[in-house]
């Protein structure tokens, strides 16, 4: 017999034994009773094909011995294809879906729930988490956002209480808590009292300062201009936002969550009507499918789920409406609206300056909404500021513009801080807000268009910070139906259909 011939014959003969029949009724049976937990109720199939990528990885290296010398394979796998069906496929691997994706296999069993986290960028090199200022704070103007915070903070401060992975070193974040500080002038500070007052009442530990005593504090700073600042005592300042998404990632993947490297660019969905009481008919659908598509690939893989968590930050508006979202002609007005987040490019500069402010310094948001903070030691700091409306950098790329510092940022720097009129920037980076337009405030919940897609996007900076509870709430709300320890129904999706913003006053 030839080779080619003899070849041939191991290949039917594995293709006929690679999936012996009695190795897929057990795996129907748990994937079942897997679905049992997933508040949607949707049946899902069994997946007969979990293991395919291994039974032709046998097939390639047996075709392989049949050729001695030949690296020809009959087959070619793309590598690191999702699974072929999950339970709760989350689209965005930033600090915030693997929050989501860790909180939901604390709450339920290792085999109980099969959570998929997609992931475009395999490198991060754009991730809006790894690119922020890391910074945690409760002053904020709004309760919800405090007890965020609140709750993020101490999740932080106990991390490897909660994401200590046995046999493995432990976390450490760096948190340093220096706290922040806020400057008002005397147009601001009728405003900076009242959100005092918000904060206090939510439990944050905040202490106002007069020029005088915010002078006696730190002396380095040019009161002028200052009629009144804001400090936060506990629970305050930064961390190394790498280091958070790491061990999230980490501990999820160890509870038995699985990751995909690939873009989600489409949904397989059904549809049909329903007479709503909020908008009259809709036209309401019900994702079957997520599609991936592969790095480097035009190979695209359908996911069947039952639950899509869009948590992909950023793009986020644009994940909505590949099922519809903003784009239906039959929806009724407010149900149509597009989720109004889109990406905002933000630029960090790293500065070092020999006689900067030292070791107490706090994170300070002068009143211009410059802002800077110390990094590490020895005369370094990052600094940055949010640009006007009108002048919103391009969001096509991550170059830097350098002449932003030099105009808007740098005098208000040496302005507040004298030393800084002695200052040599050292390097300098950009990374995207997922910037709510409608409110700057977090968007939570299922889109009532949408029966099966949950939503945690929005928070125009503040995501990362308020992370750890943010995941808690969706798997409370994907899980149990509803909040079981904050009441975030204030944050619901809904709020952009209804046209009621719920306006942050913070934003940095």
């Amino acid at each position: 017999m030839s080779t080619w011939l003899r070849l041939t014959s191991r290949i039917h003969h594995l293709q006929a034994v690679a999936i012996p029949s009695q190795t897929l009724w057990p795996r129907t049976r748990s994937f079942a009773q897997r679905t049992q937990h997933v508040s949607t109720g949707v049946p899902a199939r069994s997946d007969f094909f979990k293991n395919l990528d291994l039974h032709f990885k046998a097939m390639q290296d047996k075709a392989a011995a049949a050729l001695p010398g030949s690296d020809w394979m009959p087959f070619e796998v793309t590598p690191g294809l999702p699974p072929e069906r999950v339970d709760i496929l989350i689209v965005g691997g930033g600090v915030v879906g693997w929050s989501i994706a860790y909180w939901l296999k604390r709450t339920k069993p290792r085999d109980a729930l099969r959570v998929l986290v997609v992931e475009k960028d395999p490198t991060y090199s754009q991730a809006s988490t790894v690119l922020s200022a890391g910074g945690i704070r409760q002053q904020f103007s709004l309760a919800e956002n405090i007890q965020l915070s609140l709750a993020s903070a101490d999740f932080l401060k106990n991390i490897n209480d909660h994401l200590g992975v046995l046999n493995e070193d432990p976390v450490d974040l760096q948190f340093n808590h220096s706290g922040y500080l806020f400057l008002a002038s005397e147009k601001g500070a009728h405003i900076m009292e009242a959100n005092y007052a918000t904060q206090r009442h939510a439990g944050a530990k905040v202490k106002l300062l007069s020029p005088t005593q915010l002078k006696g504090m730190f002396p380095w700073i040019n009161t002028d201009g200052v009629a009144l600042a804001s400090y936060g005592l506990e629970n305050e300042g930064w961390f190394d936002p790498w280091t958070l998404l790491s061990a999230f990632r980490r501990k999820a993947m160890s509870m038995g969550v699985e990751q995909s490297f690939g873009e989600v660019k489409g949904f397989n969905h059904r549809v049909h009507s329903i007479e709503s009481k909020e908008f009259g008919r809709l036209q309401i659908r019900r994702i079957t499918h997520a599609n991936v598509q592969m790095p480097n690939s035009m190979e695209i893989q359908p996911v069947e789920c039952t639950v899509v968590v869009n948590a992909a930050g950023a793009s986020s508006g644009a994940v909505a409406g590949m099922v519809g979202i903003g784009s239906d002609p039959q929806a009724m007005e407010g149900a149509g609206t597009p989720i109004p987040v889109q990406p905002r490019k933000r630029y960090i500069y790293v500065v070092h300056s020999p006689h900067g402010p030292g070791l107490d310094t706090p994170f300070l948001i002068d009143y211009s909404g410059v802002y800077f903070r110390r990094e590490g030691l020895g005369g370094n700091y990052i600094t940055g500021l949010s640009p006007e409306e009108v002048e919103e950098p391009d969001t096509t790329n991550l170059d830097v513009d350098h002449d932003f510092f030099q105009e808007k940022i740098w005098p208000h720097l040496a302005h507040r801080v004298p030393a800084f009129e002695s200052l040599k920037v050292t390097s300098a980076w950009a990374g995207f807000y997922d910037y709510n337009t409608f409110d700057q405030n977090g968007l939570l919940g299922i889109h009532p268009q949408v029966r099966n897609m949950y939503f945690a996007t929005g928070f125009s900076g503040h995501g990362l910070q308020q992370s750890p509870a943010i995941g808690r709430a969706m798997a409370e709300l994907i899980l149990e139906g509803g909040y079981q320890t904050l009441d975030l129904s204030a944050l619901d999706v809904k709020r952009v259909l209804h046209e009621e913003p719920l306006l942050e006053e913070n934003i940095v």
